[in-house]
């Protein structure tokens, strides 16, 4: 019972609320970006201060992870002083990113000093510093005052780049002396919004020349041959600019950078910010263009985000500061929106062709088909929890547990609302009209429009009568797959032995072989098992994903002997043989399944109007 009045004497964080009221005075940020060799950020920073208790934030609540996922863990060196001494400081007891300061009487300014320790490897987190490439997020390298909104605080920031580095982003130059970049005072919340890459290997491109406002293509690499671009790759990325105006009929930005690292080393990334984006492809994103199609709707996601996300954002996630608990609950129109979009734009665009995009679609439509048993116990609307319940880490059934279902769970209900307006209005109306209506307006404006439930189905109503709340609801809460907007659309989900062109780039550029509606399992090129689809066969027979395949019917794994292995297995009654090793165990697995390889397709249903095609068609 002793440990029971322990708990209850638990007391809520000594950090002061927030109030509506201007920060006085500017910070003033310098951080040192030229330690490659040991990746490390020095940061220097000034903060305005009265005498009394002043309580310092390290950012938590991170836009565009939905998350609390602030990198603590990589905070070290703190140091504080005032009037040419120095202060000690203690940190929260029930607020780990909260560190409590005295400041001494006749002072004016805290000076703080730390370093961020960056990771060394992908073991302990995203690599953001190579020997080519730095990239500066803001979050991981200030500290801000407690007790006001983020956007009342200015901040003036300056970086020092490694020598012959060239930079993107979407802050504007005040001055620069040496590598050092000093960027015009700023509130604090655009500040972290607005990220730098910088590299030795850098290109800018304008995505829209004589636009009514700029927006460039900002672009870092492992070397200068991966910047390379043909005159036809250009063009589509322009496009994409094109089609984005098309569709929203207004901007939300003053100007706008794609940040885009093409690059081995620095860890992979897709986030959204409202004047820019941090975007990361393979080295031959340009120079192997054909080659290199899987994973291009990137930009037309990310930017998407512009509209949906950053301007307009749920109000459970529009908080006042980084440190206030976001509400994830409308991620399905957030993220799940913008996942339709990004792959309907990158179609209309270039960034694929149609056949791509529909084989992308079905590689979608199969999880939700067969492939998804966690919605007999989840729905896409619980799935928005998961930024806060496994933050991304790897998971024993994936397919079971489900994780953030709501971008590809939501991108399937969005293309049913899209086919059932049409239906409802005889073709008249479609989701372009929903775009233009619930973010397309104010065109110029940037200030964080946020919006309920409510909203989306009024527009929707507005749009074409129909209870769309109740329409909604049940597919956000339902425990089924939604595949009524493909077939509404006039096409079918089939499958066959033959992997789309989609399934072989994913078996490419994961190294794995997919038989996941088949057997009900994939394996990577070393036997490693990614996931086992609950209830499969392969799961009926024992297999899991902590075991590694050494052997397949006798002969050692390789991903063309597997496939022979359940081609053979067809209309027989012999079963599949696995030897596994599980821990320090080798054991055989005998799976009864005689169906042969199903890969996912889309087929046409020339019954009924092909509406999917129009809407990839380019506007």
């Amino acid at each position: 019972m002793a440990g029971f009045g322990a708990s209850a004497a638990f007391a809520a964080d000594d950090v002061p609320p927030i109030q509506d009221a201007p920060y006085a005075g500017i910070l003033k940020l310098d951080v040192d970006a030229t330690d490659l060799d040991r990746r490390i950020f020095r940061v220097k920073e000034t903060i305005p201060a009265q005498p009394g208790k002043l309580t310092l934030l390290f950012p938590e609540w991170i836009p565009g992870h939905h998350s609390p996922t602030g990198p603590i863990d990589q905070f070290a060196g703190l140091i504080v002083h005032a009037n040419g001494q120095r202060l000690e400081w203690k940190r929260d007891q029930y607020n780990v990113y909260a560190f409590h300061v005295d400041v001494p009487a006749g002072a004016s300014s805290v000076e703080v000093e730390f370093q961020t320790l960056t990771p060394q490897s992908p073991r302990q987190g995203r690599v953001v510093m190579t020997p080519e490439i730095v990239n500066v997020q803001w979050n991981q390298v200030a500290l801000y005052p407690a007790g006001y909104r983020a956007d009342q605080v200015k901040i003036d920031a300056s970086v020092k780049l490694p020598a012959g580095f060239q930079y993107g982003s979407a802050l504007e130059e005040a001055s620069k002396s040496g590598d050092t970049v000093t960027f015009k005072t700023i509130d604090f919340d655009d500040l972290v919004d607005s990220p730098v890459f910088a590299g030795k290997y850098f290109k800018r491109v304008d995505l829209d020349p004589n636009g009514r406002s700029p927006v460039h293509l900002n672009i870092v690499a492992d070397d200068a041959k991966s910047l390379e671009i043909k005159p036809e790759a250009l063009q589509i990325h322009r496009n994409l600019v094109k089609q984005m105006d098309k569709l929203y009929g207004a901007r939300h930005y003053n100007h706008y950078d794609f940040l885009l690292a093409l690059s081995e080393n620095l860890g992979g990334i897709g986030l959204e910010h409202h004047r820019s984006s941090e975007n990361s492809a393979a080295p031959g994103y340009f120079t192997e263009w054909e080659k290199n199609w899987l994973g291009r709707d990137l930009l037309a996601h990310e930017y998407n985000h512009s509209w949906d996300g950053k301007y307009r954002r749920g109000a459970d996630l529009a908080t006042p500061s980084f440190n206030v608990p976001m509400g994830d609950s409308l991620l399905w129109v957030y993220e799940g929106q913008t996942q339709f979009w990004g792959n309907v734009v990158a179609a209309r665009s270039g960034l694929v062709s149609q056949d791509q995009a529909r084989d992308l679609l079905a590689f979608v439509a199969a999880t939700y088909d067969k492939g998804r048993p966690g919605l007999s116990w989840r729905n896409i609307q619980d799935t928005t929890n998961d930024p806060t319940i496994a933050q991304r880490r790897p998971l024993s059934y994936r397919n079971y547990q489900m994780s953030e279902d709501y971008y590809s769970g939501g991108q399937m209900i969005w293309l049913d609302v899209d086919t059932k307006l049409r239906e409802l209005s005889k073709n008249k109306h479609n989701l372009d009209d929903f775009a233009k209506a619930f973010f397309g307006m104010k065109d110029g404006d940037w200030k964080v429009n946020p919006y309920t439930f409510e909203d989306v189905a009024n527009t929707l109503n507005g749009i074409q009568p129909y209870d769309w709340a109740k329409y909604l609801r049940d597919r956000v809460d339902g425990h089924k797959g939604d595949l009524e907007g493909i077939e509404r659309g006039g096409w079918k989900l089939v499958y066959n032995d033959k992997p789309s062109d989609a399934v072989k780039a994913v078996e490419a550029r994961r190294h794995y072989t997919d038989l996941t509606y088949s057997v009900g399992f994939g394996v990577s090129s070393k036997g490693d098992i990614s996931d086992v689809r609950w209830d499969s066969p392969a799961f009926n027979a024992g297999l899991s994903p902590g075991m590694t395949v050494i052997a397949v019917n006798g002969k050692s794994l390789d991903g063309d002997t597997l496939k022979d292995a359940v081609t053979a297995a067809k209309g027989t009654s012999a079963p599949i043989e696995l030897l596994v090793k599980n821990f320090d165990q080798y054991k055989t697995i005998k799976i009864d399944y005689h169906e042969g390889l199903k890969y996912p397709h889309l087929e046409r249903d020339k019954s009924k109007p092909d509406w999917l095609s129009e809407l990839y068609k380019t506007k």
